[in-house]
């Protein structure tokens, strides 16, 4: 599967700007076979993870795991901002987030998170 490869970011949409300091692990399988940790970044202060490696021969599948209570737990700018009260003391509903896609050989997957305290959305950007 040479040349394919994944690229995030995250998009904190409750103060609109990126979310810096989210941790981010790929993981990828082949078929029906387990879950195999592949490599591991934080987000920069564009909210970028840049630096995730080529997948593998033979992936079928990739799953981003976003750690996303941390970054609400340091994040108080969105429970200022607005009248909606804390979804937790961890400040996160959804503590983490987690993507699985599937990917054919050669091509680049771009997914992007749009977050915030009480939801997300993804898509297959470019």
């Amino acid at each position: 599967m040479t040349g394919t490869s994944v690229s995030t970011h995250i998009l904190d949409t409750s103060i609109g700007r990126p979310a810096e300091g989210v941790a981010v692990e790929l993981a990828v399988r082949a078929g029906d076979a387990g879950w195999t940790g592949h490599g591991a970044s934080k987000t920069d202060s564009d909210g970028r993870c840049k630096d995730l490696p080529a997948l593998p021969d033979g992936t079928t599948h990739v799953r981003l795991h976003f750690a996303v209570e941390p970054y609400f737990a340091t994040t108080r700018q969105a429970e200022e901002q607005q009248d909606a009260p804390r979804a937790r003391d961890s400040d996160a509903f959804f503590p983490e987030v987690a993507i699985v896609f599937a990917v054919k050989p050669g091509e680049h997957y771009h997914v992007p998170l749009l977050l915030n305290p009480f939801g997300y959305s993804v898509y297959r950007g470019s």
